[in-house]
């Protein structure tokens, strides 16, 4: 298998379907991972997300090295469609005017500046709220907005490295791994969007918004989940297990013949079918491996039987055999694997949309679900200040003249290409 996988232009949303958030507008002040993060999935339900950037380079994701189309990169493309995009300068007064008059129509802020940055500019929550008491006002930072660490920079592999969860990815006999993909800054996102989600559904009720903050340490720490808890029931610091949780060898990685697969074999009913029904060893669930505690017990020796009756086959045989016996079984895949697999094409995950400077870029589809209120049809992440004399017309009512008025100010920068002001 090689080369990247067609893609299909994607298929439109249901004519008619209601939209989750239309009418919620969103003001976006975050760049890099975590808050463009959260701002997507709301984008992609029906908010109204207006990106706010710098014009000098804008999102820092915009030059990420990873691969890139017309001058855009993945990272950025990944992580902001379905947003207009607006370029204000905030060294300069009338960019923050315009920034305030933004807010004030706002249902939702959401911001991850360094500590300081938006109270410096009069953007911060205790500024903006007494003209706009509804707003919800989402600040995600590294360590929290207030105490001793609220200035620290931080990020993703930080406080991965910070909070001890990093400590548990890897094998016992090498060192902390960071996860590949930003896992805490995602997850960051997908808390940040869910507390925005609470605060709205509570503005009902109360009749007020309020500020709402995620920080990327206290995700960390949360998702170190029952390693964590199981620490502070019985002091005892836990170890990196590789593939398998506490070194369970039914659990994990093991080789055919000819390739890799996974099997997640977490109970004795499981690991009884395993070895019975498709081991035909039955004497494997007996005595020193008749339970999960005796096998956990004797791990390096039950796994050894099982890597030396793995080899003995090839990986397709032995993936049928276990889906027939109702076996949790995975194909180890790279990428390119992945997203060439059957599971892929069925779950119509990837397909491509229309870009304004590459002709299309491909899109992969939102995990979420909703069968009432589907997502929106995918519009590719904006150009820097793509829609600026848009907003500012639509949004705040502001005619030419006093848009070219602002560019004149210095208001946008000095983009040329992408904003249009006159």
């Amino acid at each position: 298998m090689t080369g990247r996988p067609q893609l299909p232009a994607r298929a439109p949303r249901r004519k008619g379907a209601p939209i989750a958030l239309e009418g919620l507008l969103v003001v976006d002040f975050t760049r890099v991972v975590a808050g463009p993060a959260c701002t997507q999935t709301l984008a992609d339900f029906g908010a109204e997300v207006i990106k706010i950037e710098n014009p000098d380079g804008g999102d820092d994701t915009r030059s990420y090295e990873h691969a890139d189309l017309a001058g855009e990169s993945a990272a950025f493309v990944s992580l902001n469609r379905n947003k207009r995009d607006i370029a204000l300068d905030f060294t300069k007064p009338a960019a923050r005017k315009v920034a305030r008059e933004l807010i004030a129509r706002a249902d939702v802020v959401v911001e991850n500046f360094s500590s300081g940055v938006m109270k410096k500019y009069g953007l911060d929550y205790a500024s903006v709220e007494p003209t706009n008491p509804r707003l919800v006002y989402c600040s995600i930072s590294a360590y929290g907005r207030q105490g001793p660490f609220a200035s620290r920079p931080g990020f993703d592999p930080i406080t991965q490295a910070e909070s001890g969860f990093m400590s548990l990815n890897g094998f016992p006999d090498g060192p902390p791994v960071r996860t590949g993909p930003p896992s805490v800054d995602m997850m960051t996102g997908m808390s940040a969007c869910n507390a925005i989600l609470l605060a709205l559904f509570a503005r009902e009720r109360l009749g007020r918004g309020q500020h709402v903050e995620v920080a990327l340490i206290d995700i960390a720490v949360a998702m170190t989940q029952f390693y964590g808890m199981a620490y502070l029931m019985n002091g005892v610091n836990p170890s990196r297990q590789g593939n398998s949780p506490n070194g369970s060898p039914s659990v994990g990685v093991y080789n055919a013949s000819d390739a890799p697969f996974y099997i997640a074999c977490a109970n004795d009913r499981l690991y009884r079918r395993l070895v019975v029904e498709v081991l035909g060893r039955p004497d494997l669930a007996r005595g020193e491996f008749g339970d999960r505690r005796s096998r956990t017990a004797n791990k390096d020796r039950l796994r050894a039987i099982l890597t030396e009756i793995f080899s003995q086959d090839l990986r397709e045989n032995w993936v049928v055999k276990m889906k027939t016996a109702n076996i949790p079984v995975g194909y180890l895949r790279t990428v390119e694997e992945a997203f060439n697999s059957p599971e892929m094409l069925l779950r119509q995950r990837l397909s491509q949309i229309p870009h304004p400077a590459a002709g299309f870029v491909p899109n992969i589809e939102s995990p979420l679900n909703l069968s009432l209120t589907p997502v929106v049809d995918p519009v590719a992440a904006p150009l820097l200040g793509q829609h600026t004399k848009e907003v500012l017309a639509k949004t705040l009512g502001y005619d030419d003249a006093r848009i070219a008025a602002l560019a004149e100010e210095g208001a946008f920068g000095v983009l040329a290409t992408t904003v249009e002001v006159g």
